[in-house]
């Protein structure tokens, strides 16, 4: 295949993520609204350009309340934050299939360097003759590494929220 651009399809593609909760249980959540650049040749990533946006106001872990608080100024500060991104910088090939991609996270204002491992799933066309690839990714980062350093003292010892989350994205893309 070519390098050529691909259009997310945001209705069979997922960002999800989890974090510990009073140090004994993971809560799970999402985000429902993102988008990204993608200009690739699916079967070869090293070379692609990939830009990623989530809206952090969209963030979704079925209790209102906690969502809530999570757009609030503890957490994301949606109201002068509203968009926390990821923009490839290298990407490295590490298997069939497999690559480590690298770039720049910018969550709250503030922009680390991250590594998410990435797979391509394959590439095939829907009953309408469009082409589709699939990717998935996974990586953890440090919430206080950007900002996010709200939490409580439990009276057993520990925190009521961990601080590495782990991130799971599930990518569906049309060729443009």
């Amino acid at each position: 295949m070519t390098k050529s651009k691909w259009a997310l399809d945001a209705a069979h593609s997922s960002v999800d993520f989890s974090v510990r909760h009073m140090m004994i249980a993971n809560v799970k959540g999402s985000f429902n609204s993102f988008n990204a650049t993608i200009e690739a040749d699916p079967t070869d990533l090293t070379t692609a350009s990939i830009e990623f946006a989530i809206e952090t106001a969209s963030v979704d872990t079925r209790n209102q309340d906690r969502d809530g608080h999570l757009v609030s100024a503890d957490f994301f500060d949606a109201a002068n934050h509203p968009n926390m991104t990821f923009k490839a910088t290298s990407i490295e090939k590490t298997d069939d299939g497999e690559y480590n991609v690298t770039g720049d996270l910018t969550l709250r204002g503030v922009t680390k360097q991250e590594t998410f491992a990435v797979t391509f799933e394959g590439t095939g066309k829907d009953p309408w003759g469009n082409e589709k690839a699939g990717f998935s990714a996974t990586g953890n980062i440090n919430r206080s590494d950007y900002g996010l350093v709200w939490n409580a003292a439990l009276e057993t010892g520990g925190v009521l929220v961990g601080d590495k989350v782990k991130i799971n994205l599930q990518i569906q893309a049309a060729k443009a």
